[in-house]
């Protein structure tokens, strides 16, 4: 398939008012083709947090626009852009956003019964298994490690196959191991079922796995690299500190 499953074009994002305000995102285009995986980097404070939340509707910019599969989101209304969200992408966030009194596999399969769905129980079984909880689908959030919670999150955010799935710093919280677990099964959503998956992470051989490296500098891409070695872009964050 051509074209961009995610397009953002002339993206300006600021937080706070008057001489406390930081421009986050500044004027920012790129697009991210169907069938991809980039990795977003840059310093702490650089804007890719931001640049996630934006392409994900999660956020709304003050100028400019963001396409996803060709529609403007940014003018649609919270329902419309809830519907889209849950029908359209999957986000692993950070925080996790586990419900507390609900098991790994309930807090899995959530996303998919609000939306009236059934998801099928062997594929539920084979995520839980690729991210490392097999034995542990009936635990709640409080009896998991925050490694095993990202895992839930990750294995929650792939159940539904979403067209594109948006990642913030899905590795972080895990071990060596657990992590490359993680970036076969992203590499697979785009090699194996054509998703398209936006990363945001500080591991360099996290971003190797990807596809385009896309480097953020004060709300700015200064630089993308198609395909680099974890040395190439270790190389490349150090001239851009």
């Amino acid at each position: 398939m051509s074209g961009h499953a995610v397009l953002l074009e002339g993206v300006t994002r600021t937080y706070g008012a008057g001489p406390t305000e930081v421009a986050a995102l500044r004027q920012v285009s790129v697009g991210f083709p169907r069938g991809s995986f980039t990795a977003v980097m840059g310093p702490s404070g650089s804007g890719k947090s931001t640049l996630l939340q934006c392409a994900a509707g999660l956020d709304r910019p003050q100028s400019g626009a963001v396409r996803i599969a060709g529609q403007d989101i940014t003018g649609l209304g919270e329902k419309d852009l809830a519907v889209l969200r849950r029908d359209a992408i999957g986000v692993i966030f950070q925080a996790f956003n586990l419900v507390p009194s609900l098991t790994a596999w309930q807090n899995v399969i959530l996303p998919a019964r609000l939306a009236g769905r059934r998801p099928d129980p062997a594929r539920v079984r084979e995520l839980l298994h690729r991210v490392g909880l097999a034995g542990r689908e009936g635990h709640r959030p409080a009896q998991l490690s925050g490694g095993q919670q990202q895992r839930v999150a990750i294995a929650r955010a792939l159940l539904g196959r979403p067209e594109v799935l948006f990642a913030d710093e899905p590795t972080g919280a895990l071990d060596r191991g657990a992590g490359h677990e993680v970036l076969a099964l992203l590499r697979e959503a785009v090699d194996t079922y054509g998703q398209t998956v936006v990363m945001v992470t500080h591991d360099p051989e996290a971003a190797a796995r990807a596809d385009a490296v896309l480097f953020l500098t004060d709300g700015r891409i200064v630089d993308v690299l198609d395909r680099p070695s974890p040395e190439q872009i270790g190389s490349r964050l150090g001239g851009h500190r």
